[in-house]
């Protein structure tokens, strides 16, 4: 079995579920014909889209900083 231990794919693996999620928030109020105002479906996407990049970028900064002991 691989360990999955590059920066990048641990950033991968905090960063892409959270997209995913942004896309399914988005996509569900969209498909189903609600009554949801659209700019609160956007703005919810948009934070969570946010939300995603930086929790990214915070597991590629620790895990490119820590020590290889």
């Amino acid at each position: 079995m691989r360990k999955f231990t590059g920066a990048r794919t641990i950033a991968a693996m905090f960063g892409l579920p959270l997209v995913a999620l942004a896309i399914v928030f988005f996509v569900v109020p969209t498909a189903q014909g609600l009554t949801v105002d659209y700019n609160d479906v956007a703005a919810g996407t948009t934070m969570l889209l946010f939300l995603s990049v930086a929790m990214a970028i915070m597991a590629y900064v620790l895990v490119a900083g820590r020590s290889n002991e």
